[in-house]
């Protein structure tokens, strides 16, 4: 990755051409997937995919992670939305960059939640913030040390488990617990 062109302690200019790409991708993304429900084609979807990564690549080689002062919180958002639908191997790359970003106050703790679960679970271990699901049963996928789990939530902005899993499964599926599967 290219050194970022500003200098320390400086910020970065805002940048609304990239901002407004990002967003751009994100909606076509969005907007491929929620067309699943009645296609079940993946195909358009894998191809924006296959787009979208070489971009994100492209982007983090010549500004570093793209954060809120570079590009707004939606434009630093909408990064982080493509990032969840990229191969494995590139989230675990972008993980630390995300991660420093989160922690300067330019990405979203719980975006960066989100990615750790995600890789989490990509690695075959329990994840940490409830996040992912099996799409099949609509259960969460295994968590570590759920008695922990809302207070891990709580510390980087999500809602408690069950409000987050009745928002996603419906208040009938609300009572299943964090860790069942």
């Amino acid at each position: 990755m290219k050194a970022r062109t500003d200098t320390p302690g400086t910020a970065p200019e805002p940048n609304e051409a990239l901002r407004a790409k990002l967003i751009a991708r994100a909606r076509t993304d969005a907007a491929a997937r929620d067309t699943l429900a009645h296609t079940r084609d993946w195909a358009p979807v894998r191809e924006i995919d296959a787009d979208n990564t070489p971009s994100m690549r492209d982007i983090l080689a010549r500004y570093g992670w793209p954060g809120v002062t570079l590009v707004g919180d939606d434009g630093a958002h909408a990064a982080w939305y493509l990032l969840q639908h990229a191969p494995p191997d590139f989230q675990e790359w972008c993980l630390p960059h995300i991660a420093v970003a989160a922690a300067i106050g330019e990405a979203r703790p719980k975006d960066l939640a989100y990615l750790v679960d995600r890789i989490l679970t990509h690695q075959g271990r329990p994840q940490l913030y409830g996040t992912q699901y099996d799409g099949a049963t609509m259960t969460p996928l295994p968590i570590e040390r759920p008695e922990h789990l809302d207070w891990r939530r709580a510390q980087v902005g999500l809602e408690p488990h069950a409000e987050y899993h009745a928002t996603i499964c419906g208040p009938a599926l609300g009572s299943v617990s964090p860790g069942e599967k």
